[in-house]
């Protein structure tokens, strides 16, 4: 089931103007802005209740308590975590699952990775790979304690076909250094999925504050670092255990991969051919 930040972003291109304002409040703050009251979610946004409750209407809710509970909903499974996740699923999984780990899981991240690639906006996506294929501009990644793998997985492939990309260092020391420096010429790619971290949206605010572009990666219940970023890449996370799934994102990174790779044209041959050529004697081939 789609989340309401899902919902809302499938309807913008059909919002009023003062509906959009609405939905920039509600995703500047998701899902706590929605959890008030209608005339505060109205003042957030600079506009009328009535014109709250049309955008709520919109969005296929009855009411505004409808999608209030929705949020509520949602924000239970935005804090949930893996030992909650493994009480509830183990009751709920089926025996022929647990009988057939296989094919468990091919339907299930199947599913998930068809799911997210076929439901990712096509103008954010084109604008991902438009923002990474600009190579003066320097791609910085990051991500937490899982998603760092992917962030690495994506920076060794930009390393060979536009080069300038590098992962956030670990030191804090480092990293202050990184976003001290930061401005219009950098593009910084986040991973950032649920009980987000605090350090990576203070990261991503800074590299913001400084102009930079923010292209985040992150679940269906949006990372505050949604708030900020330029680009927003809704990911689903289905699992067969209790860790929520990289696989999806994966595929994602896949995805910018060959965008880039397109965009660049002979421009990432011709990296590619030089990055050989380099790595003769280093074991890299």
């Amino acid at each position: 089931m789609a989340s309401i930040a899902e919902m809302i972003r499938t309807h913008e291109g059909g919002l009023s103007t003062s509906e959009r304002r609405v939905a920039r409040a509600l995703l500047a703050d998701y899902p706590a802005a929605g959890l008030g009251t209608v005339r505060l979610l109205a003042e957030r946004a600079g506009v009328s209740a009535p014109t709250v409750l049309r955008f709520v209407a919109r969005l296929g809710f009855d009411n505004y308590p409808a999608l209030q509970q929705g949020l509520l909903a949602e924000l239970g499974e935005r804090e949930q975590s893996p030992l909650d996740a493994y009480a509830s699923r183990e009751a709920d999984r089926p025996d022929t699952d647990r009988a057939d780990l296989g094919a468990a899981a091919a339907r299930t991240l199947g599913g998930a990775v068809r799911t997210t690639l076929e439901g990712l906006p096509a103008f954010e996506l084109n604008e991902a790979v438009r923002l990474m294929s600009e190579p003066e501009h320097r791609v910085v990644s990051w991500g937490g304690r899982f998603s760092r793998l992917l962030s690495q997985y994506l920076v060794l492939h930009l390393m060979q076909i536009r080069g300038n990309a590098v992962t956030l260092p670990d030191a804090p020391v480092e990293r202050a250094d990184l976003l001290a420096d930061a401005g219009r010429g950098d593009v910084f790619v986040v991973f950032d999925f649920r009980r987000y971290e605090a350090w990576s949206l203070h990261a991503a605010q800074e590299a913001a504050r400084r102009e930079a572009r923010v292209v985040l990666l992150t679940d269906r219940w949006l990372s505050p670092i949604s708030a900020v970023a330029d680009v927003v890449l809704p990911v689903h996370v289905d699992s067969v255990s209790a860790y929520d799934s990289q696989v999806p994102a994966m595929a994602v990174c896949e995805a910018l991969v060959a965008g880039v790779m397109r965009s660049l044209g002979g421009r990432a041959e011709e990296r590619m051919r030089r990055f050989e050529e380099a790595s003769r004697g280093f074991d890299l081939l």
